[in-house]
C-alpha cells in the first residue's frame, strides 16, 4: 500500500537549471579581471560555495586579493547572476515539470520546494511557478546545508506530513543523503551512475504517473 502524501523538490538541476547563469557571472567576473574562465574551469566550482569557488577562479587567472576585496568581487558575481535569474522566462522550466506539478495536485498530492538557493523565489517568480507549491524551504529558513535534513524535515512539517510519508526528487548526492538521513524515500533526477543511492532515478519528468511514487 503507497503511503506517499507529499513530493519534496530540490531546485537547482531538478525544476529549472540555473548553472549556466552562474557560469555566465563567473564568466564575466573573469574578464573584467582581464583572463578567461573556461567551461572546462566552471566544471570545478560543482558543489562549492561562492567563497571557494571565487578561490578557484581567482587561482585559474593568477590573482590573489585580500579577504575584503575577495568578499566584494562575489558580492559583484551575485548581482550579476540574481540580474540573470530575474530575467528567466517560463519555458525554462526542465521538461515535463509543470505538467508533473499540476499532476500531482490534481492527485492530492501536497508539494513543497526543498532547496538551499537563497534566490529561489526570484527564479520561482521568473518562471511563474510559485502558486504550484503548498509550501517553500529555501536557504533563507535553514542553517544547516545537505545532506543535513533539515531542509527536507522542515518541508514535512510546513506540509503537515511525517517523513516517511515523503518523496524528495534531487539531482545531487547530498541531497539524496539528506533525504535518507530524514528517513525519506528519494528519487534521482539525472544519471543512474551518478545518483545510484537513490530508491529509483529519472531522466526528466516527462510522461510520469502515480506509479513513480510506489514503493
Amino acid at each position: 500500500m503507497n503511503n506517499i502524501k507529499a513530493c519534496i523538490f530540490d531546485l537547482d538541476g531538478v525544476v529549472v537549471d540555473t548553472a549556466k547563469y552562474h557560469y555566465l557571472a563567473w564568466r564575466r567576473l573573469s574578464e573584467e579581471l582581464g583572463f578567461v574562465f573556461t567551461e572546462e574551469h566552471n566544471e570545478r566550482l560543482k558543489g562549492i560555495s561562492r567563497m571557494d569557488s571565487l578561490n578557484i577562479l581567482l587561482e585559474v587567472g593568477g590573482k590573489s586579493f585580500d579577504e575584503e576585496t575577495k568578499l566584494a568581487l562575489a558580492q559583484r558575481k551575485n548581482n550579476w547572476y540574481i540580474e540573470y535569474i530575474t530575467k528567466m522566462r517560463e519555458d525554462e522550466t526542465l521538461p515535463g515539470v509543470r505538467e508533473f506539478l499540476k499532476y500531482l495536485r490534481e492527485n492530492n498530492i501536497k508539494i513543497s520546494l526543498g532547496s538551499v538557493s537563497k534566490n529561489s523565489m526570484i527564479i520561482l517568480n521568473s518562471i511563474k511557478l510559485i502558486d504550484c507549491f503548498d509550501a517553500i524551504i529555501d536557504g533563507n529558513k535553514i542553517t544547516n546545508a545537505k545532506p543535513d535534513p533539515e531542509v527536507f524535515l522542515k518541508a514535512a512539517e510546513a506540509l503537515s506530513v511525517k517523513p516517511h510519508e515523503c518523496v524528495v526528487f534531487e539531482d545531487a548526492i547530498a541531497g539524496l543523503k539528506a533525504a535518507k538521513i530524514a528517513g525519506m524515500k528519494c528519487i534521482g533526477v539525472g544519471s543512474s551512475e551518478i545518483l545510484h543511492e537513490a530508491d529509483k532515478v529519472i531522466q526528466n519528468f516527462e510522461n510520469l504517473d502515480m506509479s513513480i511514487l510506489d514503493f
